[in-house]
C-alpha cells in the first residue's frame, strides 16, 4: 500500500519544487545584491568549488554533446560571456576600504540581468520541453528540442562570471593585504 503512494509523493516534492523556483530566484537576488565583508578565506573556498563546478559542468556538456549537438559550444561560449560580465561586475562593484576590512557589494543591475538569464532560461525550459513532449517527437528527439544546448550555455554564463569575480575579488584582496602591510612597516 505505502509503494501506491511514492508516485504522489515524487509528483508533490516536484510541484514544492516548482513553486518554490520564484522564492529562491527572489532570495538569490537579495543574497547577490548585499553589502559583505571581502575575506580571503571565502573567496579562495569559492573559487576552488567554483572551478570544480566547471570541470564536471564542462565534463557533462561533453558528454551531452554526443547525444545533442552544439551542446559543448554553447557550454563554452556561456563560460566566456559570463567570465566577461565577471570583469565588468568587478570594475562596477563598489568597494569600501576601512582600518579593518575591505567591503564590497555587487552591481545590482547586473546582478538582476543574470537572474533574469537564468530564469529566462528555466522557463523557456519548461515551455520548450512541454511542447516538445506533446508532439511526440520519436526516439528522445524532445531532449534535443528542449532546448538543452541553451540551457547549459545560461548556465555557464552563471558560473564563468563567479568565477572570474571570486578570482579578481581574491587578487584585490591579496594586492589590499600587501599595500596594508607596507603601510604598516613604514
Amino acid at each position: 500500500m505505502p509503494l501506491l503512494f511514492l508516485p504522489l509523493i515524487l509528483l508533490a516534492v516536484l510541484a514544492l519544487m516548482v513553486l518554490l523556483l520564484p522564492l529562491s530566484l527572489v532570495q538569490r537576488y537579495r543574497v547577490g545584491t548585499a553589502r559583505r565583508p571581502a575575506r580571503r578565506w571565502v573567496a579562495t573556498l569559492n573559487l576552488a568549488l567554483i572551478a570544480l563546478s566547471i570541470a564536471i559542468f564542462l565534463f557533462g556538456a561533453a558528454v551531452t554533446n554526443v547525444w545533442v549537438p552544439q551542446t559543448l559550444r554553447y557550454t563554452v561560449l556561456g563560460l566566456a560571456i559570463g567570465g566577461a560580465l565577471g570583469a565588468f561586475g568587478l570594475w562596477i562593484s563598489r568597494w569600501e576600504y576601512t582600518p579593518g576590512a575591505v567591503y564590497y557589494t555587487p552591481n545590482r543591475w547586473l546582478v538582476l540581468g543574470i537572474t533574469l538569464v537564468v530564469t529566462t532560461r528555466i522557463l523557456y525550459g519548461f515551455w520548450r520541453s512541454w511542447h516538445a513532449w506533446r508532439s511526440g517527437l520519436d526516439g528522445g528527439a524532445w531532449v534535443v528540442a528542449s532546448g538543452v544546448a541553451g540551457s547549459l550555455g545560461a548556465g555557464g554564463i552563471v558560473l564563468g562570471y563567479y568565477f572570474v569575480y571570486w578570482i579578481g575579488l581574491r587578487r584585490r584582496l591579496q594586492i589590499e593585504g600587501q599595500s596594508s602591510m607596507k603601510r604598516r612597516q613604514a
